[in-house]
């Protein structure tokens, strides 16, 4: 698959209800030998910006999640592989931010602090998803880390 058609599955996903983080880690689970299944379910959380809390976006949770399976330390005292991690994160992050405005969800949304924070997820209908910026995100998480992908010779 493309990186194109994966940015299209990612956007399609979370069209089909998947949430955000969701959406992105399962454009990109396949390659990491994960099932649907898997990916779901360690992604899960993320959604709403981490457990709908509204704060940092999904998309960015979940191309961080993948970001963790490209690099990350093995054991405890790996000091180097942590560090490259974290750049990897901060580098991914400093991208959607300059494409977004922000990594916070509440932020993207426009919604202001004193909106109650719920656990209910929003009805999916085609008024949500003209007025929420969440398709965006999600494509531009997948396009971010699908472009990482590319220049590291992976995809």
């Amino acid at each position: 698959m493309t990186k194109e058609e994966r940015i299209q599955q990612a956007v399609a996903y979370f069209k089909e209800g998947y949430n955000c983080s969701q959406s992105v880690v399962l454009a990109y689970a396949d390659l990491y030998g994960f099932s649907k299944e898997q990916a779901c379910h360690i992604s899960a959380s993320f959604g709403g910006g981490i457990g709908r809390m509204r704060e940092t976006c999904g998309a960015a949770c979940g191309m961080f999640l993948l970001a963790g399976l490209e690099r990350c330390a093995l054991e405890g005292a790996d000091r180097a592989s942590k560090a490259a991690n974290y750049a990897l994160v901060q580098e991914l992050a400093g991208k959607f931010k300059a494409e977004t405005g922000s990594l916070c969800c509440s932020e993207l949304l426009g919604l202001s602090k004193k909106e109650p924070i719920v656990s209910t997820p929003e009805a999916r209908t085609p008024q949500y998803y003209a007025k929420r910026p969440c398709p965006r995100m999600v494509e531009t998480a997948a396009r971010i880390f699908g472009d990482f992908l590319e220049n590291e010779g992976k995809l």
